[in-house]
């Protein structure tokens, strides 16, 4: 799935996998050749925060990717791979999980749910090299996604309001002055964001982390694979899109070429209605919110324990930034950004 030559330190791989260990777990599906499974290097990938991720070499050449579940249980794993093979039986860039000998999708390896899927070349885009022609693709793709989760099993999202309540709970707890200090405002601009929410926006499939390192380009500019449905659940789609925008068109302010760009790709295929149009504007307050929340907790607050460096990729003040332009420019502005 990912490109992955260049290794970086391991800093993802929460499960180490063996070459024995990884041999014994595909003895479950149907060699790829003609004779068994053989391996040439099991290469640890050091992508995203919620998974273990490898790209296992085969000796009679290709690529194949196993994914240890590292939060879900088997339910979960399970749900999510029933997604995909929803998704890609739909046409939506997205690897499926490949079947097992008994026609499940999910086995078992040092203990946790694990799978396997299709290796796709490609590679992320920087937010340097992101372009309006990017974007536009992004948006498309996003539409795609919602269209085709229509008819699939969602499950309930893990960052409603109440998760939230409950990590700047956490926040406001914890032991360092500095980082519990950050609890009660935000939890005020959650008290205030959440009655600006329209309940009644339409809603379905969200990916709700279509963030760069989730999208796989092609050579020919084009999207080789949407990643990581981690996060995926039933949510409402202004709320996805803006996600997607808070991503992928900011870097020191909203870029107003991206950001039309991405709108008007995304209603290509899915118009938006004047309730969504007029709804975006909580929806990314809300966003912006959310990863400010999580990336205290899981970065902030869990590098503070561990005693080493916050990721600086995951610093909760970029999006606290987000936040502060959106609500900066209101409702109006927002829409005059996305060309609404």
């Amino acid at each position: 799935m990912r490109q992955s030559r260049k290794i970086r330190p391991v800093l993802a791989i929460l499960t180490p996998v063996s070459s024995k260990e990884a041999l014994a777990f595909l003895t479950d599906y149907a060699p790829t050749g003609d004779g068994p499974w053989a391996l040439q290097a099991v290469v640890g990938i050091p992508t995203g925060t919620v998974n273990s991720s490898f790209a296992l070499d085969l000796a009679a050449g290709g690529r194949i990717f196993l994914r240890v579940y590292e939060e879900q249980d088997r339910t979960g794993a399970l749900a999510e791979a029933a997604l995909l093979s929803h998704l890609a039986g739909r046409n939506v860039a997205t690897p499926s999980p490949v079947p097992r000998k008994d026609g499940g999708l999910v086995g078992e390896l040092a203990g946790k749910p694990a799978a396997l899927f299709p290796w796709r070349e490609g590679t992320s885009r920087c937010l340097a090299r992101v372009s309006a022609a990017d974007t536009r693709r992004v948006g498309r793709a996003l539409a795609e996604v919602h269209r085709a989760g229509a008819g699939a099993t969602l499950r309930a999202g893990r960052f409603r309001p109440e998760d939230l309540e409950a990590r700047l709970a956490r926040i406001a707890r914890y032991p360092e002055p500095s980082l519990a200090a950050l609890g009660p405002p935000l939890q005020s601009k959650l008290s205030d964001i959440v009655k600006r929410q329209d309940p009644s926006l339409p809603r379905g499939l969200a990916h709700g982390d279509l963030f760069r390192d989730n999208v796989l380009w092609g050579d020919d500019g084009e999207i080789r694979a949407l990643l990581d449905f981690e996060s995926a659940c039933e949510g409402a789609f202004a709320f996805d899109l803006m996600v997607t925008i808070l991503a992928w068109c900011f870097r020191d302010s909203f870029e107003p070429a991206l950001t039309r760009a991405m709108v008007a790709g995304y209603q290509e295929l899915r118009p938006l209605s004047d309730a969504e149009a007029r709804g975006l504007h909580a929806e990314g307050c809300f966003a912006a919110l959310r990863f400010t929340v999580t990336r205290i907790t899981d970065n902030a607050i869990r590098s503070h324990e561990l005693g080493v460096p916050p990721r600086r990729d995951k610093d909760w003040r970029r999006f606290a930034a987000r936040h502060a332009a959106l609500e900066s420019m209101g409702e109006p502005g927002l829409r005059a950004l996305l060309g609404l």
